[in-house]
C-alpha cells in the first residue's frame, strides 16, 4: 500500500514538471506573440498606405492636360483640324475621345440624380395604392403583398 502510494507520489511530481515545462513554454510563445503583434501594429499601417497608394496610382487613369493657348479648336475640337485625315488616330484625339465619354458620363449621372426625387415620389405613391387594396375584394398576388412591421 504505502509503494503504491509513492508511486502516484511520484507519477504527480513528474505530471507537474511536465506541467511547468509547458507552462513555461507557453509563456515563451505568448511573449513571442506579444512582440509580432507590437512590430506589426508598428509598420503594418505604413505598409498599407503603401500599398494603397501604388494600387490606386497604378489603376488612376492618365487624362490629357488641357492647354489654353489661345488658338481656336476646329469644328472636330482639335486644334490643328487638318491633322488625322489619314485614318490614323493620335494619342490626342484618343484623350478627347476619352474625355467625350467622361463628359456623356457625368451628364447622365447628373439626369439621373436629378430625376431621383420624382422616381421616389412615383414609388411611394405605388405602395401606397397596394397598400389600400383590400384582401377581400380579389386575389392579390403574394409578391405584392409587403410584410408589416408589428
Amino acid at each position: 500500500m504505502a509503494n503504491q502510494t509513492q508511486i502516484e507520489t511520484l507519477r504527480l511530481e513528474m505530471d507537474c514538471d511536465s506541467d511547468d515545462e509547458e507552462l513555461e513554454k507557453l509563456e515563451s510563445d505568448v511573449k513571442e506573440m506579444a512582440e509580432k503583434i507590437l512590430e506589426y501594429r508598428t509598420t503594418l499601417p505604413d505598409q498599407l498606405k503603401n500599398a494603397l497608394a501604388s494600387t490606386l496610382a497604378a489603376q488612376r487613369p492618365i487624362f490629357p492636360i488641357r492647354v489654353t493657348d489661345g488658338s481656336e479648336p476646329g469644328s472636330s475640337g482639335n486644334p490643328n483640324p487638318d491633322a488625322g485625315q489619314s485614318g490614323e488616330m493620335h494619342p490626342l484625339a484618343e484623350d478627347q475621345e476619352t474625355a467625350k465619354k467622361t463628359q456623356l458620363l457625368r451628364e447622365k449621372i447628373t439626369r439621373n440624380v436629378s430625376a431621383m426625387p420624382v422616381l421616389l415620389k412615383r414609388m411611394k405613391e405605388c405602395i401606397s395604392r397596394i397598400d389600400s387594396l383590400e384582401p377581400s375584394n380579389g386575389f392579390v398576388h403574394p409578391a405584392f403583398k409587403r410584410k408589416r412591421a408589428s
